[in-house]
């Protein structure tokens, strides 16, 4: 993945100050590091001032538009490129051009859970075009922004966790390290649920080296297993019996959605 030199973007971020950087990244799809992509996106969409929710709703859509070009655009085997280029127009809008030069092919039955992906990125940003031609398909998606409120931003996002997504051959498996008090859990949340791919891909949670301030972490879980409930998949979390985080699991009721187990060793 080779991140392209920005060059300054029209628009000014969110809540008024100096213009903001474009954003262009060159993703190679046989290499795995979607994380990484959605890493570098979401401090770029933090830099331009917008709030949280706001992000992560673009960062599922580009995540979607991203992973749906590597699946589907290249032949098994190619290693293809997918581009992402990111502008905050004059107005307040974030437009997202995601291209690749392959081209498509339809998807199998067996991946019908990919399939939301268009479906996703429509319920995240408030349009999306899609144009294949014989030259590759490219994927816009617009969203306006609302300004991120001034209690919220870095300070929340530093509240001492660790989250580590490995992306497995059938699922995303989730380490999550530390303590998540109740006000870290929308954070996580979002975590949680970019890396399920909003509940489209199985999901295992590991909650063995969670803190004893465990709150925060017991509602994103909630959120992430109610998601993929929706699309047909169950939520794996692994906890240790007796813990704090075990406890209020089971006091949450989650179970009904989600399978809590033992992590094996």
């Amino acid at each position: 993945m080779r991140v392209q030199p920005p060059a300054e973007g029209p628009g000014h971020r969110a809540d008024g100050e100096a213009p903001v950087e474009r954003f262009v990244l060159d993703f190679r799809t046989r290499s795995n590091h979607l994380a990484e992509l959605r890493a570098r996106f979401g401090d770029w969409t933090e830099s331009i001032g917008t709030d949280d929710d706001t992000a992560y709703d673009l960062l599922v859509a580009v995540n979607e538009a991203v992973s749906n070009s590597a699946e589907h655009a290249y032949q098994p085997g190619v290693d293809g490129t997918v581009r992402v280029c990111a502008d905050l127009e004059s107005d307040g809008t974030v437009v997202v051009v995601v291209a690749d030069d392959g081209r498509w092919r339809v998807p199998p039955t067996a991946l019908s859970d990919r399939g939301r992906g268009l479906l996703l990125m429509r319920e995240n940003v408030d349009q999306v075009v899609v144009e294949r031609t014989a030259a590759g398909t490219t994927v816009r998606l617009c969203r306006s922004l609302r300004p991120r409120p001034a209690d919220e931003g870095v300070p929340a996002r530093r509240h001492g966790h660790e989250v580590l997504v490995e992306e497995r051959e059938a699922s995303v498996h989730v380490v999550v390290r530390g303590d998540v008090p109740e006000d870290a859990g929308s954070a996580l949340r979002r975590s949680l649920l970019t890396a399920a791919r909003g509940g489209a891909v199985p999901v295992v949670v590991d909650l063995a080296e969670l803190g004893a301030r465990c709150a925060g972490a017991v509602h994103a879980v909630f959120a992430v297993a109610d998601a993929a409930s929706a699309a047909g998949n169950r939520v794996v979390v692994l906890a240790g019996p007796g813990t704090p985080v075990w406890t209020a699991l089971e006091a949450s009721g989650v179970r009904h959605l989600a399978d809590v187990v033992a992590p094996i060793g």
